[in-house]
């Protein structure tokens, strides 16, 4: 077992910000965005509102994902995240921070079926060898190929 941190060197490339389209998926319009900019590394933040969401937490025994839905009108405090390639397509990994209208705080990883009310997004594109999601057997998890 490594005990480092793996890491590889990149360089910044160009830096896109934006506004979130209403009504749609926002894990699929990231990666639909990255496909059509040609973009296969990048980190991104964003800040908005949902007016669904999915996320969930690993469960670390089970190797498995859990999740639940929730159709509420969402406020985003925080939302993180990265673009890599999974089988030859961009694929979104981020984690978010939601409040209610009573300020009460939640998050977890976001999955599809998260639906954007509004929001605006930066993203920092990432240029140097090519990071790729493999399953690794160790956590049950897709990790990049470092």
């Amino acid at each position: 077992m490594n005990d480092k941190i793996s890491c590889k060197e990149f360089k910044n490339g160009r830096i896109f910000t934006g506004r979130l389209p209403h009504g749609v998926d926002l894990v699929q319009s990231i990666e639909d965005f990255c496909k059509d900019a040609s973009i296969n590394m990048a980190t991104f933040s964003l800040i908005g509102a949902l007016s669904s969401i999915t996320i969930g937490s690993y469960d670390q025994k089970q190797q498995v994902y859990v999740s639940f839905s929730k159709n509420a009108h969402l406020e985003i405090v925080s939302c993180t995240g990265n673009v890599s390639i999974k089988d030859g397509s961009p694929m979104v990994h981020a984690h978010i921070v939601l409040a209610d209208i009573d300020g009460k705080i939640f998050g977890g990883h976001l999955f599809s079926e998260s639906i954007i009310f509004a929001g605006e997004i930066k993203i920092q594109e990432l240029s140097g060898e090519q990071l790729e999601r493999k399953y690794d057997t160790t956590t049950g998890l897709m990790l990049w190929n470092i």
